[in-house]
């Protein structure tokens, strides 16, 4: 394993310990010769991970004190690792309403936008995504096509910041996706949903768009939510 990969997986690891709550906030870690020594790296790689987990906001050094966890409050909640880690190791249905309710902040709006700002173009890649849906197989193949539904729906607000979004909450969401579609009788239970919104941004009805998205959230949220009363009942 190269010195990148060395680090890379130290982060990984002291990542999903931190935010699982395995290593609690305000506890300091092992001195670094016993970090290294125990994870099996050079001082160098740990040195490495932790200016990466620093900048994460997961830990702090202080002088002749050490290295230390900080609390939650001080997380970079958006970056890409620390969602995936946050996606992993949080209760299902924290994960659910936590995601649910920034969903419905930004996609319905986003919809709204897109049908205002889209190309033709765009409106040719939801097409195909939505295709892609109606023709999935599998609820892996379903989950794929959904991203890119999304995906090509941000992309055409034509708002840098709405699209750079989807990286930083697309793991979160293929996770979402995922628990839906195999958490539903039948996977492709939104499709009419989906139909609803691709219809709306293709008419440039705006306000159609804002609500049928809306319409795709909760629907989303109500089916896990259901499926965990559901298995509570059992």
């Amino acid at each position: 394993m190269t010195a990148r990969n060395l680090h890379g997986h130290v982060v990984q690891l002291l990542g999903q310990r931190i935010v699982s709550g395995e290593l609690k906030p305000g506890e300091v870690l092992p001195p670094e010769a016993s970090m290294a020594e125990e994870m099996e790296v050079s001082r160098t790689s740990l040195r490495e991970a932790m200016k990466v987990l620093s900048a994460k906001g997961l830990v702090e050094a202080r002088p002749k004190v050490g290295t230390r966890v900080r609390d939650a409050r001080f997380w970079s909640q958006l970056d890409a690792d620390v969602l995936a880690w946050r996606c992993s190791s949080m209760p299902t249905m924290d994960f659910v309403e936590k995601l649910s309710e920034m969903r419905e902040i930004i996609e319905p709006a986003a919809a709204a936008s897109a049908a205002r700002h889209r190309t033709a173009v765009q409106l040719k890649r939801m097409q195909a995504a939505f295709d892609a849906m109606e023709a999935a197989p599998d609820p892996e193949s379903w989950t794929s096509a959904d991203l890119d539904f999304h995906e090509a729906i941000l992309a055409a607000t034509q708002n840098e910041l709405l699209i750079s979004l989807f990286s930083v909450i697309e793991s979160a969401l293929s996770s979402y996706f995922t628990m839906s579609a195999h958490t539903a009788s039948n996977f492709k239970y939104s499709l009419p949903q989906h139909r609803m919104v691709l219809s709306a941004i293709r008419d440039k009805d705006a306000a159609a768009a804002q609500k049928a998205m809306l319409k795709v959230i909760v629907d989303t949220r109500a089916n896990l939510s259901h499926k965990r009363r559901s298995n509570k009942a059992r």
